[in-house]
């Protein structure tokens, strides 16, 4: 099992950087997923699903293509991954009437994403209860092996949890220019993952909800065009 494991996640680093939580081998996708190749797992969060018709309904225009742009993005990680099971860490509507506001297309992609594979929604404070009418299994948080997936990262979790709700991003200076990116934040003992959601926004790493969540150094792995790029918390800058 160990050799195998071993292969699967050299072949998945060929796309992406792999990382060790609690024993176990994760690659971070550059398209901002995280992939266990031996679970065969494709974890993704925050999608925020409608999110432009929930603003729209409170009287704030955007163009209505944020769950069109999310879903095309999850189903081309889903082509290149071929995952056993696809797992939603939460917040993957807006609101708790997302799934209702979802065009017909929309509810095609998602059918067509849970096809032949497990689909699990984790709950998460946007969306704390079941979306009717949609494929998949709804759960509070998953467990497997010695990972813990959950929504919102837990003050006392121990080794292995994988969560995100903090939407992280990291801001550097490269070449006299500064750049603001999504990224993966980790410790070693726990991951947060950045939000897959066309319109979902971002927290910087160096803001204290999310620098207390460590003990002490962390490491954002900022989400590239083709690859991610580690940089220790302390090389990355606060919002002015």
């Amino acid at each position: 099992m160990q050799a195998r494991e071993a292969v699967e996640a050299q072949n998945a680093a060929e796309d992406g950087t792999a990382v060790t939580l609690a024993g176990a081998t994760l690659v971070l996708d550059a398209a901002g997923a995280l992939w266990w190749p031996a679970e065969r797992m494709l974890i993704v969060a925050d999608l925020h699903l409608e999110k432009g018709s929930a603003f729209a309904v409170r009287g704030v225009p955007l163009p209505p293509y944020d769950s069109r742009a999310t879903l095309d993005l999850l189903a081309r990680l889903v082509t290149r991954r071929r995952p056993r099971v696809l797992v939603a860490l939460g917040d993957s509507f807006h609101d708790r009437d997302g799934a209702a506001r979802l065009g017909p297309d929309e509810r095609a992609s998602l059918a067509e994403l849970a096809r032949g594979r497990d689909l699990v929604w984790i709950a998460g404070n946007h969306d704390p209860a079941p979306m009717p009418g949609l494929a998949g299994d709804a759960a509070d948080e998953l467990r497997v092996g010695p990972l813990t997936l959950r929504h919102e990262p837990a003050a006392d979790a121990g080794e292995g949890e994988i969560a995100g709700h903090f939407h992280p991003v990291a801001r550097v200076v490269v070449r006299g220019r500064s750049l603001r990116r999504r990224c993966f934040v980790s410790d070693g003992r726990r991951l947060v993952l950045p939000a897959l959601g066309a319109y979902a926004g971002g927290l910087n790493i160096r803001h204290e909800a999310v620098a207390g969540l460590f003990g002490g150094a962390y490491d954002a792995h900022l989400v590239g065009a083709a690859r991610t790029y580690r940089i220790a918390h302390h090389a990355c800058l606060p919002d002015r």
